[in-house]
């Protein structure tokens, strides 16, 4: 090292300048020796560099630029690939005009059409760790059909652009790097991807309308499913949907929570856009966008058929009949079911009830969202609004309930004082004895009138926002376009049951539901409540109700009253006993 140093020194063919530049430079080669040693071990590389700099007196200035790179930590590697010539290589050639055939062949299958979509492959070199060889990505806003490989951006590992194309004359607009390309980075640097493909195909688009609040799109028991890896026929196929937003780059935070969620997915779908799809190479990646295409027309085609592409049978999942028409297309009708199917058995429920904790919502939403807003805002609640009808009618209420507490011995218990004693006395006492009765977790109407009213302030403010499982607001839609009614019974308000589904993570999903039932009808636990709601549903028999809950001894009431009743398994639910007799649900698919 110390002797090319020397013999650089002692060139008599730079100028007096240079020499100075090549002295104050020699701290930085003599305390980099080893990452200046990987480009002596590229010698051909720097030799071709040399040839080409002495040809545009810039030697120094390039030698530098090499030395900088490996200094500031771009490595050997990197500052090898940051040379023009490997820039005008062979590797990054040949990746030109793969691209530029590529979206040729992407616009004739729809997918890149109107100057959409995209596409962006590393260059690959065995000799480059994959984190830092080239990126090359298609341009913004020119016609994907006539891109020609001098059209390509070039970039860096880390996403630093290192060769633009030329300006082309009117009416071409100034070149511009995809769109796509802080979207295109993160399946870089969260999957180690070798390419990624954004596609515009209308079925990648017209999938994520058929469930409009659908986070996922699943699939199972098709043959193309094999051709997405880690896949075989028998496996779900999920892939995440994010929403779409008005400008490409504000999609790069959901998508790479996207990829953080679903670790097993290799691709994401952008509602009423398109896809993102990466693979291991441009190979994997095709591939794997072909068969993503292929299951998205699939699964459009059996739901015009009313068929179910999410289950292995594919079985009917509305009132559909089917049959050939005069002309040999096939006919679907709503007056009939398809024969042999549950629907047309009967089998299916007339009506839905469901309860809400640990069934539709989880309990930890409950439990530690809502009871405690409640209880950190009640004197607040009953200060601010304290003199208004409604509140009073929650104050008489708690007085009513509070009195006969007293009587029973019930822990916590607390006078409340008289309306003349003064505000503040009033509301402290009422403070307590509210903090005690949600301690005890008591399904009593004058606490969860209360709390209704003060959930409501915090859903107006969007303090507050209604948590369901993800299976939900499908199954909800299922069960609406089948005719089936659906009913919440819950023990906490009609006025909180409206406010969880009209304020959900999923929007408002009130528009699916018939009514619903609180304590008001009774007690969960006593087999009368049950009858009550028959009563009101107008149902020929009991057994036309299908009652959802994740509480055994709800079940039992139910049960015994002529319902039929499925008990929901989720995430911190309590255990149940053994031998409880009940069918268990995971999903509100498995209805």
């Amino acid at each position: 090292m110390d002797s090319i140093y020397h013999n650089l020194n002692q060139t008599n063919s730079f100028s007096q300048k240079n020499h100075q530049c090549l002295f104050s430079n020699k701290k930085i080669f003599l305390q980099n020796r080893n990452r200046i040693r990987f480009i002596i071990n590229h010698l051909p590389l720097v030799v071709i560099t040399i040839g080409k700099a002495l040809k545009e007196n810039s030697f120094l200035s390039r030698a530098k630029q090499m030395a900088t790179l490996a200094v500031n930590g771009g490595g050997g590697a990197a500052a090898a690939t940051h040379t023009q010539a490997y820039l005008e290589g062979r590797a990054v050639k040949e990746t030109r005009v793969l691209i530029s055939e590529l979206c040729r062949h992407f616009y004739t299958l729809g997918w890149v059409s109107g100057t959409g979509g995209s596409i962006t492959i590393k260059v690959h070199d065995d000799s480059i760790p994959k984190p830092q060889q080239l990126i090359l990505m298609s341009p913004s806003g020119v016609q994907k059909e006539r891109m020609e490989p001098e059209d390509m951006y070039v970039l860096s590992g880390n996403g630093t652009t290192l060769s633009s194309p030329s300006p082309k004359p009117y009416p071409h607009k100034p070149p511009k790097c995809s769109d796509c390309a802080p979207l295109f980075m993160k399946a870089y640097e969260k999957r180690d991807a070798g390419a990624v493909i954004h596609s515009h195909g209308i079925e990648s688009c017209l999938v994520t309308m058929i469930n409009p609040m659908s986070k996922e799109f699943r699939i199972t028991h098709m043959e193309m499913i094999k051709g997405i890896k880690g896949h075989g026929y028998y496996d779900e196929l999920v892939v995440p949907i994010i929403e779409n937003t008005a400008y490409e780059n504000e999609l790069t935070d959901s998508l790479a929570k996207a990829i953080d969620a679903y670790p097993k997915a290799t691709a994401v779908l952008v509602r009423n856009h398109g896809i993102y799809v990466w693979g291991d190479s441009w190979i994997n990646a095709k591939t794997q966008a072909e068969c993503y295409h292929y299951l998205f027309d699939a699964a459009i085609k059996l739901h015009q058929l009313g068929l179910d592409w999410s289950t292995p049978n594919h079985g009917p999942t509305r009132n559909f009949k089917l049959g050939l028409g005069s002309n040999g297309n096939v006919n679907t009708s709503a007056k009939a079911v398809t024969e042999g199917s549950d629907y047309g058995s009967g089998l299916f429920p007339r009506c839905i009830v469901l309860d809400i904790e640990g069934t539709t919502t989880p309990i930890s939403f409950v439990s530690e969202v809502l009871f405690p807003y409640a209880r950190d805002n009640v004197g607040k609640h009953l200060s601010v609004t304290y003199d208004t009808p409604e509140t009073q009618d929650d104050i008489k209420l708690l007085r009513s309930q509070v009195e006969d507490d007293l009587k029973q011995g019930v822990a916590g218990a607390v006078p409340i004082p008289p309306g003349d004693a003064g505000k503040e006395e009033v509301i402290a006492a009422l403070v307590a004895n509210v903090d005690a009765m949600i301690k005890a977790d008591r399904k009593i109407t004058a606490l969860k009138q209360l709390q209704g009213h003060i959930w409501r302030t915090g859903f107006e403010s969007n303090e507050l926002e209604g948590e369901v499982f993800d299976d939900v607001p499908e199954a909800l839609e299922k069960w609406h376009s089948l005719g089936t009614k659906v009913y919440i019974y819950s023990s906490g308000s009609r006025l909180a049951q409206r406010l969880i589904f009209g304020n959900s993570n999923y929007g408002d999903l009130r528009k699916y539901l018939s009514g619903f039932f609180d304590t008001a009808v009774g007690n969960k636990r006593e087999t009368r409540s049950y009858v009550e709601i028959t009563n009101s549903l107008g149902v020929d028999k009991p057994s036309e109700i299908l009652f959802v809950t994740d509480v055994y001894q709800e079940a039992t009431a139910a049960k015994a009253a002529g319902l039929e009743v499925v008990i929901s398994i989720r995430p911190g639910n309590g255990p149940l006993p053994e031998n409880h007799g009940f069918k268990t649900i995971n999903s509100f698919a498995e209805i």
